[in-house]
């Protein structure tokens, strides 16, 4: 490599792209060893070990006055972390905020900020002090128990690392972003980690399940609710998970129906004010529909806050929408990542516990070193004392023939074999040392020193008696500061679904011959006395018009069967909700595995079928049927099933819901109708995939082929027959004879109509009639009163305008709440 010489050293040229490499490689690590990350023996980052040692030596301690936090700052940025001065701060009031750590090390006095994301202070302003457990995580500093170094500038010595005898990696838990990594990890209760922790000195080769007997997992400050133990499990054995946490709250009676949604605890570091205001964003965008009221109620006494609802809101719906919506439920994405050796590693549960067990043997063991070399040298300053005392009247002789201390010393150590340390010692000793209280007291002394001696020497000599020490130690902690968990850990929910997030509303889904879709709410359909001229519906291309119509509720799976033989499954709540005269979306947008020219010809709400629902009957228009269990279509993946196999040019017209006895009743365009029993003799079940059997044979009228376009079952409901001008025509299910399946039937409307719809309804129910031009009406079936013959026409239905024809006519259940009649 060329390099230049100069008067003052020498120039090398390097590649810009090495020395750049090596210079982020330094200050990527300078960061995550020396910013970022904590350490897995006292679980704090520089920043924060050198503020509690600073103040251990500039004496805030607990039972001290509080100083100004300025001067804390101060001591730390000039002897320790030069660094700025807000970082500083910020990291002493995180660790005084009861809302950011489970175990407060810094006890504040002023205004630390708050929940709702106040700033604090001004350092001149508040004050503080070491917390009582800081106490703990100090003890023992001064007894040669862990490492110093050199601070910055090498004026001061500094810890490498607290002693610690909190767990305080797992108790308060840590963040931090480090270059290319970062650490999450959650705070936990400090009794359930201690007993973990003597769980595993107990037995060493404990598994992670077995630590999760005693630590349960995170215990939050902010309390809440932990929902399900997987996240748990997955941080507790790879060190990494997602932990869902949800607000802790309660639904309270208000007067006339109307609810109130309270919360109490929010989930770890969640703004509350600014959870507050992305509610009534939410409100505002009417993605939260429903709410009349939104308060902060918190106090000193707890957090409260109300969300009140109008009375038609269903409260467990809304606290759905507030979860999947808002920050009342998180995910806590737990990376237990920590320096071990000044490197940075991924940990799991029992990792973390072992490397603080190892960091808490090292500082016993060097303390129990430290008490016994000064024990020693206690020990052996009193045996010579003791020596001295036993000749006091040589000693006081020799001391006053010496003309100085040097001579006096060196005499002492040759007559009687002491040390220098002795001689010194029994130079300094006072005259009211010789008596014989005196005496008693430093034989007293001396035994007691002895036993110290001995319990160091047998506790050095065994690892099982240290490590029994530090169990006791961390009893000790927990019972000085152990608390009840504050977080509760319940089952999982799985994902909110659709469902989950909507009422259980009735439901009107209307769907074109074009294949458009779209569901109303039932009450836009108003009920109206027959022959009326109905209301405005669906705005229709032209040749469009409404094919089937579906009355269901929210929730329900409604079952798409085509002509083609095939079932798709969709929620109704999936669907496009739209208002009376819109057309609805494109079916093959919700059902895209459609094919050309397959279109849907039924509609079938598997929801709303009873224990009585054991099969379902299917009808072709070439007069076939099917009968097939309904269990085979309650699992239906997005591209669809078969539901029959057809013959060609046969297409599916309608499916029913059957027991399996019934006798079903088959209408044809020209007229014609049969009635048959479906038992096993006549239609047998078969499978999901196979073809039907004949049902009716069809005729020809002036060389065009009859076809099926509805059926009924035959039970206690009468029957309508609906011609495609508008007239209706009801029998007694008595009035068809049951013939023998695949007969010609008998005639059910006058010849030269043409009949489009064939359906059973009592007197609670009404007939609801699409037109091809989008004219919707519901008549209740108790006004059509005319009993005609099978083979009369009927009564008007419907006007309709000239050139209209009626497309459509379903039942809507006289279980549904209708409005007053116009």
């Amino acid at each position: 490599m060329d390099s230049i010489e100069w008067k003052e050293g020498k120039i090398i040229n390097t590649p810009l792209e090495g020395q750049m490499k090596n210079s982020y490689i330094d200050y990527a690590m300078s960061v995550i060893v020396t910013r970022a990350l904590p350490d897995v023996r006292d679980g704090l980052k520089p920043v924060h070990r050198r503020i509690l040692y600073a103040m251990s030596e500039a004496g805030m301690l607990p039972n001290k006055p509080y100083k100004k936090s300025a001067r804390i700052v101060g001591d730390v940025l000039g002897k320790f972390h030069p660094h700025g001065d807000f970082a500083v701060y910020e990291s002493a009031v995180r660790m005084a905020q009861d809302f950011s750590t489970r175990y407060p090390l810094v006890d504040g006095h002023g205004n630390f900020g708050s929940v709702d994301g106040d700033s604090p202070a001004a350092m001149r302003y508040t004050e503080m002090r070491m917390s009582k457990i800081t106490l703990e995580m100090l003890r023992d500093i001064d007894k040669n128990t862990v490492d110093f170094m050199p601070n910055y500038d090498g004026s001061l010595q500094e810890p490498v690392v607290l002693p610690s005898r909190i767990p305080n990696l797992l108790v308060n838990g840590s963040y931090g972003i480090a270059v290319g990594m970062a650490t999450n990890i959650p705070p936990h209760n400090l009794s359930e980690v201690v007993d973990g922790l003597s769980a595993m000195i107990d037995d060493p080769d404990i598994s992670i399940e077995g630590l999760m007997k005693y630590i349960k997992g995170p215990d939050f400050p902010t309390a809440g609710i932990i929902m399900g133990r997987k996240g748990i499990e997955d941080a507790y054995r790879t060190g990494r998970g997602s932990i869902t946490v949800r607000a802790k709250t309660a639904i309270e009676d208000m007067p006339k129906g109307k609810h109130r949604i309270v919360v109490t605890e929010l989930p770890y570091q969640v703004n509350k004010a600014r959870l507050i205001s992305s509610i009534a964003d939410l409100q505002r965008q009417k993605v939260l529909d429903g709410i009349t009221m939104l308060r902060d109620e918190s106090d000193r006494t707890g957090m409260r806050i109300a969300i009140e609802l109008r009375a038609d809101v269903s409260p467990e719906i809304m606290l759905n929408n507030l979860f999947k919506h808002t920050q009342m439920q998180i995910n806590f994405g737990a990376i237990m990542l920590a320096l071990v050796d000044g490197h940075p590693r991924i940990l799991n549960l029992k990792q973390i516990l072992y490397y603080y067990l190892k960091h808490q043997e090292e500082v016993i063991t060097r303390r129990s070193r430290f008490e016994l070399d000064k024990a020693k040298a206690k020990a052996h300053i009193l045996e010579g004392l003791l020596i001295a005392l036993d000749h006091i009247d040589e000693v006081i002789r020799t001391i006053r023939e010496s003309r100085t201390d040097e001579i006096a010393k060196n005499a002492l150590m040759s007559k009687f074999d002491l040390s220098d340390k002795q001689s010194t010692a029994i130079l300094d000793m006072r005259l009211r040392r010789l008596t014989g209280l005196e005496r008693d007291k430093l034989e007293a002394d001396y035994k007691d020193v002895k036993e110290t001696i001995a319990y160091l020497e047998d506790l050095l000599s065994s690892r099982d008696k240290i490590m029994n020490v530090v169990k006791e130690e961390l009893q000790d902690e927990k019972k000085n500061f152990g608390d009840d968990r504050r977080t509760e850990i319940t089952d999982a929910q799985e994902e909110f679904t659709i469902t989950d997030l909507v009422p259980d509303e009735p439901m009107t889904i209307t769907l074109t011959k074009q294949n458009y879709i779209k569901r109303m709410d039932s009450a836009d359909i108003r009920v109206q006395r027959k022959g009326g001229r109905g209301v405005s519906g669906m705005k229709m291309k032209d040749e469009d018009y409404v094919w089937k119509i579906l009355n269901t509720s929210t929730h329900n799976r409604i079952l798409f069967f085509t002509n083609y033989g095939k079932v798709y499954m969709k929620t109704a709540i999936d669907l496009p909700k739209s208002g009376r005269t819109a057309r609805g979306s494109a079916l093959i947008n919700y059902i895209p595995s459609l094919s050309k020219g397959e279109r849907v010809t039924e509609l079938l709400d598997i929801d709303a079928a009873g224990e009585d629902t054991k099969y379902l009957l299917m009808v072709t228009k070439k007069g076939y049927v099917k009968k097939t269990e309904i269990a085979e279509y309650r699992n239906i993946n997005k591209n669809g099933l078969i539901a029959i196999r057809l013959n060609e040019g046969d297409e599916l017209v309608t499916v029913l819901r059957v027991k399996g006895d019934e006798d079903v009743i088959l209408g044809t365009r020209f007229g014609m109708a049969i009635r048959f029993s479906i038992n096993d003799s006549e239609v047998r079940s078969l499978g999901r995939a196979a073809a039907g059997v004949h049902g009716i044979r069809l005729s020809e009228v002036k060389g065009v082929e009859d076809e099926v376009v509805g059926a009924v079952i035959a039970a206690d409901k009468d029957i309508f027959t609906i011609s495609a001008d508008g007239n209706a025509k009801r029998n007694k299910a008595d009035a068809y004879r049951i013939q023998g399946r695949n007969g010609m039937g008998v005639r059910n409307f006058k010849k030269g109509f043409e009949v489009v719809a064939l359906v059973a309804a009592d007197d609670n129910d009404e007939l609801v009639g699409v037109s091809e031009q989008g004219i919707t009406i519901k008549t209740k079936a108790s006004q059509i009163t005319s009993k005609k013959a099978k083979a009369g026409q009927g009564v008007i239905l419907q006007r309709l305008e000239e050139g209209d024809r009626i497309a459509s006519i379903d039942v809507l259940s006289g279980d549904a709440e209708n409005e007053e009649e116009e």
